[in-house]
C-alpha cells in the first residue's frame, strides 16, 4: 500500500500547467474580457432610431404645430456646365473649384491663331470694299458734273443731243456701280462680324454669377460642344452653380400631400447643422407622383441664405400650420405644446426625452392638460413614444421615413 501511494510532490507537479502554456492561457483570458467589454460598450452606445416632433409655443405661428415632416435635399435651380461653342485646344484655364465668379468673367481661352488670321483677313476685305465704294461714289459725282455741263451746252446748241444722252447714261451706270459696291461692302462687313463672333468663341465666359463646383478640363486638352474624339475630347470646362437659386425639394407621402398648400410656412433643418432652424415656405407642389415611392415632390424656398448651404445636402422640413391671429387682449398660453405620445412616466415622474447633437437627455416636466408648462423650451425636438430601454444620454438617430407630427 505504501508503494501505491502518490508522493505529495508528484501530485502537485501533475496539477500544474506546463510553463510554456501559462502565457497563452492568460492571453486568451484577456481577449475574452476585451471582447465582452467591447460588446457591452457597443450595445450601450448603438444609436437608437427614434421619431421626433418639435415643441411649439401655443401663441405664435409655430405654436399651431407642425402638420407633418418630410426629408429631401438642397438643389440649385440654376446650374450649368460651361462649355465652348467651337472645338479647340485650351490654352488657359482661369478658375479652380470653389472660386466665385461674376457674370461675363473670362473662365478659359482656346488656341485662336487661325481665328485671328481669319478676322484680320475679313477686316482687310471690308476696308477694300469701303475703298471701292468711295471710288464709285467719286466716279458718280464726276459723271453727274459732266452730264450737267453737257445739258447746258446742248441748250446753247454747242453739242449734239447724243452727247447729252451719253452723259446721262454714264450717270446711270455709275449709280448702279455705286450700289453694287455698297452691297459688296455690306457683305464684307457681315463677314467681318462673323469672323469677330468666331474669334470671340475662343474665349469662354461665365453665363451668370456663381460658384465653380467642378473643373472638368486642363490646359492642352481639346474641348468641343459635341461629344467626339473617342473620349479624348472634353465637352465642358467646368460646372457653375448660382448659390442664390438654392431651394429644397422634399418627397411628401401621397397620404399627406393634401395638408400641403403653396405659401405654407415651414421650418428647414440641414442634417449637417441640426441646431440651425431656417424659416421657409412652400413654393409649389409639382403635379406628378412617384409611383415607386408613393410620394409627391414639393419645392420649398429658404428665407435665409448662407455660405454653409451646399447643393445635395440632406434637409428635414417641418410643415407648419398657418398663423392664426390671436383675439384682441387675449393672453398667450404659457408653456409649449408637444404630442401626447412624447410624454411618458419614469419612476413616477412625467418626463420627455429631448434629442440634441445625436443624444437624448431626459427632462422632468410639469404638464397642464396638453401643455408642458415647465422643463421644455419651444423649438426643442422631443422623442415620440420613447422605448423603455431608452436612457438619459443614449445615442439616437432620427428615422428616415416621413413622419406626421400631430
Amino acid at each position: 500500500m505504501n508503494q501505491l501511494r502518490i508522493a505529495d510532490d508528484a501530485r502537485e507537479q501533475g496539477s500544474r500547467l506546463p510553463a510554456w502554456l501559462m502565457p497563452v492561457a492568460g492571453g486568451v483570458l484577456v481577449l475574452a474580457l476585451l471582447a465582452g467589454g467591447a460588446a457591452w460598450w457597443w450595445q450601450g452606445h448603438k444609436a437608437v432610431p427614434v421619431r421626433i416632433a418639435t415643441a411649439a409655443s401655443p401663441g405664435g405661428a409655430a405654436g399651431n404645430g407642425a402638420v407633418l415632416q418630410a426629408t429631401g435635399y438642397l438643389v440649385a435651380k440654376r446650374e450649368a456646365t460651361v462649355s465652348t461653342q467651337i472645338t479647340g485646344t485650351l490654352t488657359q484655364v482661369l478658375f479652380d473649384e470653389g472660386d466665385h465668379v461674376a457674370k461675363g468673367q473670362v473662365l478659359a481661352r482656346l488656341e485662336d491663331s487661325a481665328l485671328r488670321a481669319g478676322l484680320e483677313a475679313a477686316r482687310a476685305s471690308a476696308r477694300s470694299a469701303d475703298a471701292q465704294v468711295d471710288q464709285a461714289r467719286a466716279q458718280l459725282d464726276q459723271s453727274r458734273a459732266d452730264a450737267k455741263r453737257a445739258a447746258e451746252l446742248a441748250a446753247q446748241g454747242m453739242v449734239s443731243r447724243q452727247s447729252t444722252e451719253q452723259a446721262d447714261n454714264a450717270v446711270a451706270v455709275n449709280v448702279a456701280t455705286l450700289q453694287a459696291r455698297q452691297r459688296a461692302a455690306e457683305a464684307a462687313h457681315a463677314q467681318q462680324t462673323q469672323a469677330e463672333v468666331n474669334f470671340d468663341y475662343a474665349t469662354v465666359r461665365a453665363p451668370f454669377a456663381g460658384v465653380i463646383i467642378a473643373k472638368a478640363a486642363q490646359v492642352g486638352e481639346i474641348v468641343s460642344p459635341l461629344s467626339a474624339g473617342g473620349g479624348f475630347t472634353r465637352t465642358g470646362v467646368g460646372t457653375l452653380v448660382d448659390m442664390d437659386s438654392i431651394e429644397v425639394e422634399v418627397d411628401v407621402n401621397e397620404a399627406s400631400i393634401g395638408q400641403v398648400v403653396p405659401g405654407m410656412p415651414c421650418e428647414s433643418v440641414l442634417d449637417a447643422y441640426p441646431d440651425w432652424k431656417i424659416p421657409s415656405h412652400v413654393i409649389a407642389i409639382i403635379p406628378t407622383a412617384d409611383r415607386g415611392k408613393a410620394t409627391v415632390k414639393v419645392r420649398v424656398a429658404l428665407e435665409q441664405r448662407d455660405a454653409r448651404m451646399v447643393p445635395d445636402m440632406g434637409v428635414r422640413v417641418s410643415f407648419l400650420r398657418a398663423e392664426k391671429p390671436a383675439a384682441s387682449g387675449a393672453a398667450v398660453p404659457a408653456g409649449v405644446v408637444v404630442p401626447d405620445e412624447a410624454i411618458v412616466t419614469r419612476g413616477g415622474d412625467r418626463v420627455v426625452f429631448v434629442l440634441a447633437q445625436g443624444h437624448v437627455s431626459q427632462r422632468h416636466v410639469r404638464v397642464d392638460g396638453h401643455r408642458v408648462i415647465d422643463g421644455l423650451q419651444a423649438g426643442e425636438q422631443v422623442v415620440l413614444s420613447p422605448p423603455e430601454t431608452l436612457s438619459d444620454g443614449a445615442a439616437a438617430v432620427v428615422e428616415t421615413a416621413t413622419q406626421d407630427s400631430k
